[in-house]
């Protein structure tokens, strides 16, 4: 028989925990599983995690008073991801939520509670008995939004690993998947009145290998694409763990794998555009889109295939991107120019906020939400759209002081494919030193914010970028352990960053990281990379020194 994991031991840590208590509750082959309505979505991921970690049944009992049993209740006084999650000296586990969703981050708690067997596939100690110790544990979180952001554009990531990367998200109480689906270097979704977005737009010829000042080129062609039932399965995957999904399709720079695609769509009359290919580097590209009414037609119908794809319900936010679009082709562009008298908006940068405007009233037609990053503030902002502030806290500072939702993602804080240590081991170093620690010590509410414009924050985002993240296992390294680090700055109602007890989470990391290992992720290790996880002579672009606060 084996005992539980100490509560002290959870990650992200709990609101609340009383107990232990002197009884307990032992999870065998008698432990049925009463689900209340509403519950469904949990019952049916506790049947498949555990009963495939510890080979149960878990059977259903309509007995709602039944012993040796986990019951699954919603409460609607609890605010609605909140929980509240009771192991009873009758044999009982109870896991009440505020929500579906509430009972579910009740049940992964419950899970972490079970020991790191319990993110096992299969049975490692046969006929083993797992006693959970009689405690309660109140748990909500800080943030409605806690998110991952994954750019499956630079390096294509298979639906497969999109699904596992929603299975930990879930394991640490993260419930929005941002996906970067268009950029230069790749068109990732299927549109099936513009075929050629992945015919062409899906693959390049070579990928530069490092950091783009690096000589080295890999010369296998690289690609792929989401299937609309591909992702559809995404989204339906996702909304069984109460992730939302927020699809990125951007515009109107970082748009060349779509110019390849259809050379109409750019500014053919100061480039020529049918001479463009899928980019197979890194950095910020000249050639955007031209600003007609055909271009705008070209992607309403794009959006509305997106929108077919992503329901409100579990899509309300659609992310047109928005950044870094150099305005040099516009100023070239006599089409362009004419466009900026014929609107009357002064100049490029009121083009550019032109563009994000006519999207912002056309999803908001349709009942959705538009979102982008920060430069969307440039030009001036639709009423109603929301920010993501990604070059620092200032544009989120001025976009909630406006009255605008934000979410806080700065790069010099959480863009995990910044290195997360010096020194030459570290694969392809990009930016700035952010060790777990630094992560631990994130704020997403810069101090000094007015309650209104608090009021604005939704929440806080991890962007992993994989321009130098070639595969399934470079993002893992990159991603984890660091992500624990943010999704306890998510969830948890932590002290002021100076005041964080940063060796209390690093001791219950030792824990965490057999749930790792169980879960096969090839995270950086406490004392540095694996050998096969280091990229030595691949250039990269290391920033000395602290990052500034921006």
């Amino acid at each position: 028989m084996t005992r539980d994991t100490p509560a002290h031991d959870l990650v992200p840590a709990p609101v609340r925990v009383a107990g232990p208590y002197r009884s307990g509750f032992p999870l065998d082959r008698r432990t049925t599983l009463s689900a209340a309505p509403g519950t469904e979505t949990t019952e049916r991921w506790l049947r498949a995690a555990l009963g495939a970690a510890y080979g149960l049944p878990l059977r259903a009992t309509a007995d709602e008073d039944a012993t040796n049993s986990i019951r699954l209740r919603i409460d609607p006084g609890l605010a609605p991801e909140a929980y509240r999650l009771h192991v009873l000296s009758d044999h009982v586990v109870e896991i009440v939520g505020g929500s579906p969703a509430g009972v579910f981050w009740g049940a992964q708690t419950l899970r972490q509670l079970l020991g790191p067997d319990a993110f096992r596939r299969a049975p490692v100690r046969a006929g083993s008995q797992t006693l959970l110790v009689a405690r309660t544990i109140e748990d909500e979180p800080r943030f409605p939004w806690r998110g991952l952001m994954l750019d499956v554009a630079r390096h294509f990531m298979p639906k497969d690993d999109v699904l596992r990367q929603l299975d930990l998200m879930a394991a640490h109480k993260l419930n929005v998947l941002h996906l970067h689906l268009t950029d230069d270097q790749g068109w990732r979704i299927e549109i099936k009145r513009h075929p050629r977005l992945t015919e062409v737009g899906a693959w390049r010829a070579r990928t530069k290998w490092g950091h783009r000042a690096s000589p080295l080129w890999n010369e296998t062609p690289h690609g792929g694409f989401y299937t609309h039932d591909d992702i559809r399965e995404i989204v339906a995957y996702a909304a069984d763990r109460h992730i939302s999904v927020v699809p990125e399709i951007d515009v109107p720079g970082h748009s060349q794998a779509a110019i390849a695609a259809y050379p109409e769509l750019g500014n053919t009359d100061v480039v020529d555009t049918t001479a463009l290919s899928v980019w197979d580097t890194w950095g910020v590209n000249p050639n955007v889109l031209a600003p007609t009414e055909a271009v705008l037609r070209f992607y309403e119908g794009v959006f509305e295939e997106v929108l077919d794809l992503f329901p409100a319900e579990t899509s309300p936010f659609v992310h047109i991107g928005g950044d870094e679009c150099p305005k040099d082709q516009w100023k070239a562009s006599a089409t362009a120019q004419d466009r900026i008298a014929e609107l009357g908006v002064g100049d490029e940068d009121g083009l550019q906020s032109w563009f994000v405007r006519h999207f912002d009233r056309w999803l908001a037609d349709r009942g959705r939400r538009l979102i982008g990053w920060d430069e969307i503030l440039e030009g001036g902002l639709a009423e109603g759209a929301a920010v993501s502030s990604w070059r620092g806290y200032a544009g989120g500072v001025t976009a909630a002081e406006a009255g605008h939702d934000v979410v806080m993602c700065p790069e010099q804080q959480v863009y995990l494919d910044h290195r997360q240590a010096a020194g030459e081991d570290e694969p392809m170093p990009i930016g700035y030193v952010r060790t777990l620690a630094d992560v631990y010590r994130f704020e997403p509410v810069p101090p000094g914010l007015a309650p209104e414009a608090v009021a604005h924050i939704l929440g806080t985002q991890a962007n992993v970028w994989t321009e130098v993240m070639e595969n399934r296992a470079r993002v893992d390294y990159q991603t984890y352990p660091r992500l624990a680090a943010f999704a306890e700055v998510a969830w948890s109602r932590l002290p002021a960053p100076e005041e964080r007890d940063l060796a209390d989470f690093e001791r219950r990391m030792t824990t965490h990281y057999e749930r790792l290992d169980a879960l096969g992720v090839d995270y950086r290790p406490p004392g540095g990379p694996h050998p096969w996880q280091r990229r030595p002579g691949v250039q990269g672009r290391p920033l000395e020194g602290a990052p500034p606060n921006v």
